[in-house]
């Protein structure tokens, strides 16, 4: 049975892009009595090695990041509104209307846009723009909000966890989920050693784990992340790029990754020896850190598992207890056959 309550700690825990320390503390205190060796590198991943029954024949990297969207503090008006910037891609639709977290001291906000009543023609019928939206903290003045923000400070959005039924709804599983399953890899017993990264700054470039990648120098990678379920109103075919219910996603390919084909065929074979079901995206879109991880030093044979994941990117996202069991179960067979030479 999964650890769900590991899984909620992780999406209630706040961290941008560039900065994840509130999520690095927390990995490192539940992985630290289980490794052999423990890292952080310059730029905050987390390299943590894991001694299992046999060396590897090959040598393995997981990786999953620690980041998650949000939104930077760039400038304070006179009549204390606050200005920001987004971290990483998040459709400004979602943002008009949210609540949100401030600075660290996670002060109560609101994202607040122009009155409907003010707006006139076609400007009443577009979706507000990004520039045309304000954080409102409830200071009087620039003074005021001066008090207790300031420019440069992350923006989090102020979200639910909840179950219903099958489903589970919160924040970032993009890629909380992902962290929590190579937790709970590490917390097992394995057949062979394997190399655990928790990166960073995934959503601005995959930076982390292009530098982590490097200093591992593996050959052969696994890659966790989230990618979008298009399952719902209004997505048809192809275009829902993957489904909630329907397993982790192994890709074939996306915009960063032309992905190992012999590892691509083990993991559906995983999925298959396992009974539990996967899929692949119905179109070439996204990317993960694997797009930084294939191309590290001479190369890297690259295989990628991704939780579907409903409104990715959004104040609220969605995921499915049976996806994630899936792929905790597929990862998991998945590293043990790669580490074992297979594939």
């Amino acid at each position: 049975m999964a650890d769900y309550e590991l899984l909620r700690h992780l999406c209630t825990l706040d961290g941008i892009s560039g900065q994840e320390d509130e999520v690095r503390n927390f990995i490192l205190e539940e992985i630290k009595p289980y490794c052999s060796s423990v890292q952080v590198t310059a730029l905050g991943c987390i390299i943590a090695e894991k001694k299992g029954k046999n060396p590897a024949v090959r040598k393995l990297m997981l990786d999953a990041h620690m980041d998650e969207v949000g939104l930077t503090i760039s400038y304070i008006s006179d009549d204390g509104l606050l200005h920001f910037e987004t971290t990483g891609g998040i459709d400004e639709k979602v943002l008009a209307g949210i609540s949100v977290k401030v600075g660290y001291d996670k002060l109560p906000g609101v994202i607040g846009v122009k009155p409907a009543a003010a707006c006139k023609g076609a400007e009443a019928e577009k979706p507000y723009p990004k520039d045309s939206m304000t954080i409102d903290i409830g200071a009087k003045n620039r003074e005021e909000a001066e008090q207790y923000v300031s420019l440069g400070d992350p923006v989090v959005f102020n979200s639910p966890y909840f179950e219903q039924e099958d489903r589970v709804f919160g924040k970032c599983f993009d890629d909380r989920a992902g962290c929590a399953i190579l937790i709970e890899m590490i917390r097992s017993e394995l057949d062979y050693d394997m190399t655990f990264v928790f990166s960073v700054q995934e959503e601005l470039g995959l930076r982390g784990a292009r530098t982590a990648s490097y200093i591992v120098a593996p050959d052969a990678a696994i890659v966790l992340d989230s990618t979008t379920a298009g399952d719902r109103a209004g997505v048809e075919g192809g275009r829902c790029v993957a489904r909630s219910g329907q397993g982790p996603v192994i890709s074939f390919m996306d915009k960063g990754t032309s992905y190992d084909k012999g590892l691509y065929n083990l993991g559906m074979d995983c999925a298959r020896r396992l009974g539990v079901p996967a899929q692949t995206k119905t179109m070439v879109a996204g990317g993960n850190d694997s797009g930084a991880v294939h191309v590290s030093r001479g190369g890297v044979r690259t295989v990628s598992a991704s939780m579907p994941c409903r409104y990715l990117h959004a104040p609220v996202c969605m995921i499915v207890k049976s996806d994630y069991e899936a792929m905790l179960g597929t990862v998991k067979l998945l590293a043990q056959r790669i580490a074992g030479g297979e594939g």
